[in-house]
């Protein structure tokens, strides 16, 4: 274990940057990586305001952030896809590899994965961390750190795409505009969709995803999303719906959008459980999948992010040096209307 310095969340309400205790020494099969970018997700958020998200609680100081991009500076034995100087992103969460989920192809399911910034395990808003090379990612020339570091929650709409099992020309309903429901949007379009009818009630959002080719935004505000996604599809309703907003209210309405044999998937986690209306949903045979962030993603993102298809950067809201990182995540805790993603920059 090596001091270093990092943002820790102390208990709820309560974030400093001080040193702390993290291992840096490089085994077998692993890399160390000089953190470049880290974007702020929900999650940490939430662990900021409400010290625990479902089973997992902050019963001691935990270092924040999961979604990384940097560079190789050390390698370990047996490392050799890897060298020093790649340009990196990581995907956060470690599972056992001889577990049943794992050996199933299911590792992200896997109730013994060790995810960064997920009680207890330290996550990466640090200089420098170690971390398994086989889940260690070269980035492209063409794909910056900042984009880098927005892999992992485009990861999740990439899963939501392929639970869904989109077919060419389909019609995508989103409910949500955040950073995930924008990217699950994305995702659906690069997977097949011919459109997406992004729902949200917060216009600048609305317009920021708005700005991608085969998005409609609707602002529920205003306008029924069901009177809309009926219009659109000539009242025959949407192949597929993607809840991303974890509202309780999105389910008394949300069996209305989807086709019959439609779909709908789950992304966002309601707070509490919420009311399900079985009659509607058996006798429209809506299939529901579900999705826990995600598993055989990354090199997909990548690839669709390197070939110039997936364009990420208009998400990117604003980036804090890491000296303010707590000022960033003040903000976040704001949720300005404008917001997508926020990321921190840490020294060169």
């Amino acid at each position: 274990m090596t001091n270093v310095r990092a943002l820790v969340l102390e208990r709820q309400h309560e974030l400093k940057l001080r040193d702390i205790d993290l291992p840096q020494t490089v085994g077998p099969g692993e890399v160390r990586i000089k953190i470049h970018t880290v974007g702020i997700c929900g999650s940490d958020v939430h662990y900021y305001t409400h010290g625990r998200i479902g089973p997992f609680v902050v019963e001691a100081p935990m270092v924040l952030g999961h979604e990384a991009a940097g560079t190789v500076v050390e390698t370990g034995e047996g490392v050799d896809h890897l060298k020093v100087g790649d340009r990196v992103c990581m995907e956060p969460g470690i599972p056992d590899p001889n577990s049943r989920a794992s050996r199933l192809g299911l590792y992200n399911i896997d109730p013994a994965v060790r995810f960064w910034a997920t009680p207890p395990i330290h996550g990466v808003l640090t200089p420098y961390v170690v971390h398994p090379a086989n889940y260690t990612f070269k980035l492209p020339d063409n794909v910056s750190f900042a984009e880098g570091a927005m892999v992992e929650p485009f990861a999740v709409g990439l899963q939501a795409a392929a639970k869904a099992k989109i077919a060419p020309g389909d019609t995508a309903v989103v409910i949500g505009a955040g950073p995930i429901g924008t990217m699950v949007a994305i995702a659906a379009l690069a997977g097949g969709c011919a459109r997406a009818i992004v729902a949200d009630l917060a216009q600048p959002k609305l317009d920021i995803a708005g700005g991608y080719q085969g998005v409609i935004p609707v602002n529920i505000r205003d306008k029924s999303l069901a009177a809309e996604v009926k219009r659109l599809t000539d009242g025959w309703g949407a192949d597929v719906v993607f809840e991303c907003s974890g509202s309780s209210k999105a389910w008394e309405t949300l069996l209305d959008l989807p086709r019959p044999g439609g779909a709908a998937v789950v992304v966002g986690l309601p707070v509490a459980p919420v009311a399900l209306d079985i009659a509607t949903a058996s006798t429209k045979e809506v299939r529901i999948e579900t999705v826990f962030r995600y598993a055989h993603q990354y090199e997909r993102a990548i690839a669709l992010m390197g070939s110039g298809r997936v364009d990420l950067k208009p998400l990117i809201s604003a980036t804090f040096p890491f000296e303010d990182s707590i000022t960033a995540f003040d903000r976040a805790v704001e949720a300005r209307p404008a917001d997508v993603k926020l990321q921190i920059r840490l020294p060169d």
